[in-house]
């Protein structure tokens, strides 16, 4: 019998539903993202690709994974309810002093995110624990019902517990929670143990208040979330995307919502590594671009760039250590304000802007008919006509293109050009930002981005990515099939997969093997029975192993992914040659007779790769003729081909400028492409050298 899965990703602008077959068929739809009441939006989502295969909530029988914005939603908008911070006596104020480094020395303006945990609702313990892990003083259980009795008169829900050295011994945080749980168990607690056992008191104070003030949001959607599907139907336990892209069960991933955080692009960026493979091609870079903003993720060896560390709520785009620390393993991706409903402007200076605000989906772009009335870049594309506006979604969301024209209009107006002008800059602005950001990522990581394939989704994606690659020197672009909702597509692909971090700072020679047995045995145990949880059963659990080396005296590190179970060899020797390799290609060179310090040990715990995928769509035995239609490029309008995706030949070649429509997306492309159609049914752009 047929199995089917169920997707769901929730943007900033619109949530994507994918219902994929076992037999390879798939069901795909967009809807409005409705962030007053996220599951009015899933579900809306649900019942539209139901409708589209003929199925009940009982023919789901696989798995139901969602990707979702809402920890993202609540960091930014800040709308949480109050949460409080427990700290070690002296520590009060971690959260301002930070760790006083300055993310620009010769700003005397600069300025940093306002820590989520104001000053008033930070409580202190007289307590201490060693930098051994020695328990010096032991919490004061009157010490804790006194700040329980402050919190309940503050009105905190949820508390973030961060002692010093806890992430050596957190018996003095299990103990404030013991207090908790029998005088106060209707506020939620959350201990920098648990959350993040790592050395660092500003990030590991930093990861576990947002943790705090993310779960009373996270924990009753997913709750509500779980309710809602069984009372459907839905015989599945929905499974929630992690940032590391990985999946786990709803309710380990409510305790841990700042693992939540990279929900939806980890699930596109794991999606462009599912294609690297099939297309047999290493590295590419992985470019997804929504309604809202704009990823970038390179792909290298057929994997993820993987950081140990992030930022949200940066106060400057590409200064790092302007936003707030959170230190979980994540995707390592760029992700900019630059998407369809990216709002365009001019500056004080004259010069036209893109983002970063955007107008999401209420009131979403002019051309929405739902009040917008800033000028966007989906207006721009509207305008540009390389959107028809009576086929948005297949017709069922169509566009107001002249309320776009008007739009685009007044901005022109500003800067003394035509409409059609001012939209090809929004158009050129918007493509550079990402560029821009690409080259960034990539220059920063010692990688060379340029003749790097390019792998295009997101609603807005196809649309842009063709100028992004001229600009990044890249010669293919990969379109894939179910472009539009390919991050919900790449959940349904991903394993389930958490990743765990301990620190255990020892010189590497001579390393302590009977501490790291233990340290990396209680890895392997709270991954297991988080996989479990997932429902992956015993035999498929897979773990592999990497260390967080430095040479003695520096301040940061490098990850090393490990050959195997470090446990069987215990050759530092061999760790240490590793660590060399990897530092001379990072820097240029290695330090022979430097000691190397190991400061972390991580464990990633899987469950096999799924075994699911699309069935490539069929295509025609003769190519049906294009429509014309003018398109603005460049300044000039050109009578442009206009291709339906369904309606493609198989060998079929088509010259650029192009556009290809399909149901939830369109593909645009530049003169010098050449589009063809892939046996596994995408479409691969390929550039003239000479137009190089």
């Amino acid at each position: 019998m047929t199995r089917y899965s169920l997707a769901i990703d929730i943007g900033g602008t619109f949530t994507d539903a994918v219902l994929l077959a076992s037999d390879g068929r798939s069901f795909v739809d967009k809807t409005l993202t409705t962030h007053e009441n996220l599951l009015d939006g899933f579900f809306r989502g649900v019942e539209l690709v139901l409708g589209r295969a003929g199925v009940g909530p009982q023919a789901v029988d696989d798995v139901v994974v969602h990707a979702t914005t809402v920890v993202t939603n609540a960091l930014i908008e800040r709308k949480g309810p109050p949460a409080g911070l427990i700290l070690t006596q002296g520590f009060r104020d971690i959260l301002y002093i930070r760790d006083e480094h300055r993310y620009d020395m010769y700003d005397p303006q600069i300025e940093f995110a306002e820590p989520l945990i104001p000053a008033e609702r930070t409580f202190t313990l007289d307590e201490r624990t060693w930098a051994d892990g020695t328990t010096a003083k032991p919490v004061c259980r009157e010490a804790v019902e006194a700040i329980i009795r402050q919190c309940r008169a503050a009105g905190i829900v949820s508390v973030a517990v961060c002692l010093l050295n806890a992430y050596r011994n957190g018996a003095n945080e299990e103990a404030v929670r013991t207090v908790f749980a029998e005088q106060a168990p209707e506020i939620y607690v959350s201990l920098s143990s648990e959350i993040a056992p790592q050395m660092r008191e500003y990030l590991r104070a930093s990861t576990v208040a947002i943790n705090a003030y993310s779960v009373p949001i996270t924990r009753p959607y997913l709750t509500a979330l779980i309710a809602e599907l069984g009372r459907r139907g839905f015989a599945q336990q929905p499974l929630i995307m992690l940032s590391n892209g990985g999946v786990i069960g709803a309710e380990r991933a409510g305790r841990m919502p700042v693992r939540m955080i990279e929900s939806g692009p980890a699930a596109g960026a794991l999606v462009a590594c599912y294609f690297s493979r099939l297309f047999g091609i290493p590295d590419l870079i992985s470019f997804d671009m929504g309604g809202t903003t704009a990823k970038a993720c390179l792909i290298q060896g057929h994997e993820p760039l993987v950081t140990g560390s992030f930022e949200v709520d940066r106060r400057y785009r590409f200064k790092p250590g302007s936003g707030m620390p959170i230190t979980v393993p994540s995707i390592d991706m760029i992700e900019i304000g630059a998407g369809g409903g990216s709002i365009a402007w001019v500056d004080s200076l004259g010069l036209l802007k893109t983002g970063p605000e955007s107008a999401g989906s209420d009131p979403g772009p002019v051309c929405y008919g739902r009040g917008g009335t800033r000028p966007c870049v989906t207006d721009a594309d509207v305008v540009l006509g390389i959107l028809d506006p009576e086929q948005f979604l297949g017709g069922d969301m169509k566009l107001d293109a002249a309320g776009a024209r008007e739009a685009l209009a007044g901005l022109g107006a500003r800067l003394g050009l035509s409409a059609e002008k001012a939209a090809w800059g929004v158009f050129e602005v918007v493509c550079e930002q990402m560029a821009a950001a690409t080259r960034t990522h990539a220059t920063d990581r010692g990688i060379d981005y340029r003749g790097l394939p390019l792998l295009a989704f997101g609603g807005a994606g196809p649309v842009h990515a063709c100028m992004v690659a001229e600009l990044v020197d890249g010669s293919t672009i990969i379109y894939p099939p179910l472009a539009s909702v390919l991050s919900a597509f790449g959940t349904l692909v991903t394993p389930a997969q958490i990743d765990l971090v301990r620190s255990l700072v020892a010189p590497l020679e001579g390393l302590d093997w009977v501490a790291v047995d233990a340290t990396l045995q209680s890895m392997i145990d709270e991954s297991s029975q988080a996989l479990k949880e997932a429902g992956i059963r015993e035999a498929d659990l897979r773990f592999s192993f990497s260390i967080d080396l430095r040479y003695l005296g520096q301040q940061s590190e490098l990850r090393i992914d490990l050959p195997g179970d470090p446990r069987e060899q215990r050759e530092s020797g061999a760790i240490r040659r590793l660590f060399e390799q990897e530092y001379e290609q990072q820097y240029g060179l290695k330090l022979d007779d430097m000691a190397i310090e190991v400061v972390n040990w991580r464990v990633t715990g899987s469950g096999g790769e799924p075994q699911r995928a699309a069935a490539a769509s069929g295509t025609r035995a003769v190519a049906a003729a294009p429509a014309v239609r003018p398109v603005w490029i460049r300044g000039e309008a050109r009578p442009v081909p206009v291709y339906k995706r369904g309606e493609l030949a198989a060998g079929q070649r088509i010259e650029g400028p192009a556009i290809v429509e399909e149901r939830e997306t369109t593909i645009f492309i530049l003169e010098g492409w050449t589009l063809s159609l892939h046996e596994t049914g995408s479409l691969v752009a390929v550039r003239a050298k000479e137009s190089k």
